[in-house]
């Protein structure tokens, strides 16, 4: 099976299914829901980090890359739960995050006991003659990218929180590690993976200022080495499987980039994720802002990408939802009066699409925002870094807290709701975060009577069974309709318009008279008739093929 075929679902460890009570996820809870992975009919699973950590960044602060957290379980846990998910055709991916390492990490342990072979690991530079930090770069979580390196009057590089210091790729030592602790997960029989914030890997070996008004992030994203390394990574590990499956988080990148890492012939990736549709609710470029999405912004970049990779022969990952981002449901749905319609247009308008899409969690029972009323709900670093800078920035606590509880983290890593119960199911103990609407959305109430489980098992379905879907070009429909976001599907002599209403209300789309002898795919509308007029009722989604 083909990239183009599979369909790859996203779990959050710490927040599936805790089987022994200490408020944490962990791999034997995994084993004891794989019925219910299997009745979902996904081809790959995704895991978000469960290797040694301290936690800081909720394990992508990586102390040990070869072992399990004991939190989450052992290494025997871990071998069972492959073992069990390839007895149903399942496969596994595993998030690697090698751009940075605890500072727990063994290696920087080292070179803060002074060991050179291990300094030379990471970006450790003296501050400038006036005595200000090497460079004036921003960390991506708030605050100054550089920390004291001890007490040697040098600092440390991170990007990311001050526990994660950046590796430096431009030592050979680092690029023979990171090859090395895939070929270590690769001999366990995993062939998937998933490579954290990888186009960040190519900053230079001397580092200067960013100019007046220029964002530093802009210094090191996408340089041109980051594709030398990414071939030479390829080359010594995963590109000698048939059958690998890998996709980098390419933060920020570009249309002719994420087409250069995925091309085939390029040996690099089979797939990016990019996250330009997901800041069309920043106002002004700025995700902690509180504005609705733009419904035209979003519409244009879904259409540029889709059809620029299908041009261009590049391959995207197709998603809505992760554990970076806060439920896609509240932002481009209407929760309140379209739960099931909503989750079901957004569903369909990936699945249907050009790329590999992929389910995160909860996003198959219409899971939505927890409803928090306190900044003691948050557990994530940054969600209260931001509520900080909020206030510094002269915001109202109600005002900072508002926008909190629309951008945070942890909105999309509450729980799984597998019940009604006061933990959701999900544990025993005291949940590490807290669940909130279970008695409204749960897996138990979904699978007797409810209707987005099943549209997620019929778009599953559809991909596998109809060639189109899985490798038909991408081409953009009715691109002057508000509130439509619709696209053809092309593959020899089969085609397929997929029409989403993404509005509160109705809208009427012309459809071409080809169309109108179509045979419908899939819809969500109780009753619909192709004419030359289709209506589209709120939140509607309608898939026609003809041949």
């Amino acid at each position: 099976m083909s990239i183009q075929d599979k369909v790859i679902y996203q779990l959050y460890p710490k927040s599936f299914y805790d089987s022994n009570g200490d408020g944490i996820g962990d791999l034997r809870g995994i084993i004891e829901k794989i019925d219910y992975l299997k009745r979902l009919n996904v081809d790959m699973i995704w895991f978000n980090p469960f290797f040694v950590s301290p936690q800081n960044d909720n394990g992508y602060d990586i102390a040990d890359y070869r072992n399990i957290d004991p939190r989450f379980g052992t290494m025997a846990d871990f071998e069972e739960l492959v073992d069990k998910l390839k007895a149903i055709n399942i496969d596994v991916m595993l998030d690697m995050v090698l751009n940075h390492t605890s500072t727990e990490h063994a290696w920087f342990q080292k070179a803060l006991a002074g060991d050179p072979k291990y300094q030379a690991y990471y970006y450790i530079r003296p501050g400038k003659a006036d005595g200000s930090l090497p460079t004036n770069w921003e960390s991506k979580f708030g605050g100054p990218a550089w920390a004291p390196f001890g007490n040697t009057g040098n600092y440390y590089l991170h990007l990311y929180d001050p526990t994660q210091a950046d590796l430096d790729w431009h030592n050979p030592a680092v690029r023979q590690e990171a090859a090395a602790i895939v070929n270590f997960w690769r001999a366990k029989g995993v062939h998937g993976f998933r490579f954290d914030v990888l186009n960040v890997i190519g900053k230079s070996e001397t580092l200067v200022d960013a100019p007046p008004q220029i964002e530093s992030k802009t210094l090191y994203t996408d340089t041109p080495i980051v594709e030398d390394y990414i071939k030479e990574l390829a080359a010594n590990s995963f590109d000698q499987d048939d059958n690998s499956v890998t996709v980098g988080e390419m933060s920020s990148t570009d249309l002719p980039h994420a087409t250069a890492y995925t091309k085939p012939e390029n040996h690099e990736l089979s797939m990016v994720f990019q996250f330009h549709h997901l800041k069309t609710d920043y106002q002004n470029g700025e995700k902690w802002t509180n504005m609705r999405y733009d419904f035209n912004a979003l519409r244009d970049l879904l259409h540029k990408w889709g059809a620029g990779m299908s041009q261009s022969g590049g391959w995207q990952a197709l998603f809505w939802n992760n554990h970076d981002q806060p439920r896609a449901l509240d932002r481009f749905g209407d929760v309140s009066h379209y739960r099931i319609q909503s989750a079901q247009v957004l569903a369909a308008s990936i699945h249907l699409s050009r790329g590999t899409p992929y389910i995160y969690m909860g996003e198959e029972i219409g899971m939505s925002d927890p409803q928090y009323s306190s900044m003691d709900d948050y557990v994530d670093i940054e969600a209260h870094n931001a509520y900080k800078s909020l206030l510094q920035q002269g915001l109202t606590p109600e005002k900072a807290f508002a926008i909190i509880h629309q951008k945070a983290r942890d909105n999309s890593r509450t729980p799984m709701q597998w019940d009604d119960s006061a933990n959701a199911g999900f544990t025993n103990g005291t949940p590490w975060l807290r669940p909130t609407n279970q008695a409204q959305v749960n897996v138990a109430a979904e699978l007797e009577h409810g209707q987005i489980f099943d549209f997620y098992q019929r778009l599953i379905a559809i991909r596998k069974q109809n060639p189109v879907i899985a490798r038909g070009d991408y081409r953009p429909f009715g691109e002057d309709i508000d509130w439509l976001y619709a696209y053809e599907r092309h593959l020899d002599d089969t085609a397929v318009l997929v029409l989403n209403n993404f509005a509160d209300h109705a809208i009427d789309v012309p459809l071409p008279k080809d169309w109108q002898s179509g045979k419908i795919l899939l819809t969500n509308a109780t009753e619909v008739t192709l004419q030359a007029t289709v209506t589209l009722e709120p939140f509607t989604t309608l898939a026609i093929i003809h041949n």
